[in-house]
């Protein structure tokens, strides 16, 4: 099931969560405010980044305005305490699944979230299908 970080105030985590539920895909949404944010949680999105913390943390966030944090003297350890404590510097959305990660809401790149068997009945249902635009694969 896919896992997708969250906070209410975010329109590209409502347009995420709103494409998830029209392509009927499970998903956990967190919200990385009033959920409980977990270590595991910091952890996977860390592992499944292409580039590290710097996929995930927004160096335009408040905190890293007024503070004096240097992402990369921070022990892995240390930078997800320091995101437990301050979840704000997360972009969002984080959509996670057991493979890959993906940050922000893009239109092209979250049907990759789409099971396989789903997105090649996809490209196959076209007008020319009986039952369009009604298909099951549509």
């Amino acid at each position: 099931m896919l896992k997708v970080l969250v906070s209410p105030s975010c329109s590209s985590c409502r347009k995420v969560k709103k494409w998830l539920d029209e392509n009927h895909i499970p998903y956990r949404a967190i919200d990385i405010f009033s959920d409980q944010l977990t270590y595991d949680d910091v952890l996977e999105a860390i592992v499944k980044s292409e580039n590290g913390t710097e996929d995930i943390v927004s160096t335009r966030s408040k905190v890293f305005q007024e503070g004096n944090v240097d992402l990369e003297e921070l022990s892995v350890s240390e930078f997800i305490r320091f995101v437990l404590a301050n979840p704000s510097v997360l972009k969002r959305p984080i959509i996670i699944d057991d493979h890959r990660l993906q940050v922000g809401y893009n239109a092209e790149e979250i049907s990759t979230f789409l099971p396989m068997a789903r997105r090649l009945a996809n490209e196959s249902c076209t007008k020319d299908c009986p039952k369009w635009p009604d298909c099951e694969n549509h």
